[in-house]
């Protein structure tokens, strides 16, 4: 296991450096990266960002907004939460297989007196609080695995950032971001800075402790920044636009929140945009491509979606429910 040695905070950079990670280093290694962000709000691939954020109080507080390549829901950043990535063969053993990549953080938290565990579909909790989200991407035979680990954030502001709806909300059993998330710092015996928590991390991320950093050369930053240029600077990417749009339908279920915005012009599906904090190996631009022009009716639908790979877009959301929420 090699460390990438990061030390910006630009959002926009540290998604880059995942992504050149990701499809240009050493296919034969594996990687892991720690990095922090300034004030940001990332949002999910798949995801309506002006519907996840509040827009209002990001401007006011000149909080960035940064789509992931992975997908998942939106989490807040700041410099009182550590992100971790791991980039390793897609094999069978590992692939949607959250539980496996949070061990080390479970792990380290033991270590500090500090008892977790992971939880639903991609959480580690604290007494029942989420403390870290998780979620990942898929890139030929490589599998990138982020998560989020909320150390000592201002909890006060992401409640803010964050639109989170009720259902959401629902589903949990409480009554707000706040009231469901915690920080780790409130639970350690011993109180430490997050530069130590890092280092004891570390310990855990790369077993063995035979620690190899991995110095990204200045021609290797150049393609980062053209990464960062050409994706995550761009409004197109980070917001996009979303359609006008006649019918809006949305479902929860066990594998993520569904939401279909679309238009019926003649009895076809138009202009057909899939959001939600699900998970998937492809792009879902494809399954829009499908159906857009297709009838809208179950049947015309069903068909098509056996004629698709249908599972690799979406983890945990079945052909039956997708038909569900596009119909009912």
């Amino acid at each position: 296991m090699i460390r990438i040695v990061n030390e910006h905070t630009d959002p926009r950079i540290n998604l880059a450096v995942e992504e050149y990670a990701l499809n240009y280093l050493d296919p034969q290694e594996d990687y892991v990266i720690l990095w922090q962000n300034e004030p940001t709000v990332v949002v999910g691939r798949n995801q309506n960002t002006v519907a996840e954020v509040n827009g209002p109080f990001i401007k006011e507080r000149g909080i960035n907004v940064v789509r992931r390549l992975s997908g998942g829901g939106a989490v807040y950043h700041d410099f009182g939460n550590l992100n971790f990535t791991f980039i390793v063969d897609s094999d069978k053993d590992v692939v949607s297989n959250f539980e496996y990549f949070t061990k080390p953080v479970i792990q380290a938290l033991a270590s500090l007196g500090v008892k977790a565990e992971f939880s639903g579909r991609n959480d580690i909790t604290i007494d029942g609080k989420k403390f870290s989200g998780n979620a990942q991407y898929w890139s030929k035979n490589r599998l990138l695995h982020h998560g989020t680990i909320m150390f000592n954030s201002d909890l006060d502001v992401l409640q803010e950032a964050l639109n989170v709806k009720a259902d959401k909300l629902q589903s949990k059993g409480v009554k707000s971001v706040r009231s469901r998330v915690t920080n780790i710092y409130p639970y350690l015996p011993s109180p430490i800075s997050i530069d130590d928590f890092k280092e004891t991390l570390l310990k855990f991320l790369i077993p063995g402790g035979k620690r190899q950093d991995y110095i990204l050369s200045a021609e290797e930053w150049a393609v980062i920044h053209r990464l960062k240029d050409e994706r995550y600077a761009q409004w197109e990417w980070n917001y996009g636009a979303s359609p006008d749009c006649e019918m809006e339908k949305e479902r929860r279920f066990a594998g993520g929140k569904l939401e279909l915005k679309l238009n019926v012009v003649d009895g076809l599906i138009q202009d057909l945009s899939i959001f939600g904090d699900f998970f998937g190996r492809r792009d879902v631009a494809e399954l829009e491509r499908a159906l857009n022009g297709r009838q809208y009716r179950e049947e015309a639908v069903a068909q098509v979606l056996d004629g698709l790979e249908f599972e690799e877009y979406f983890v945990g959301i079945s052909r039956t429910e997708f038909l569900q929420c596009l119909f009912d």
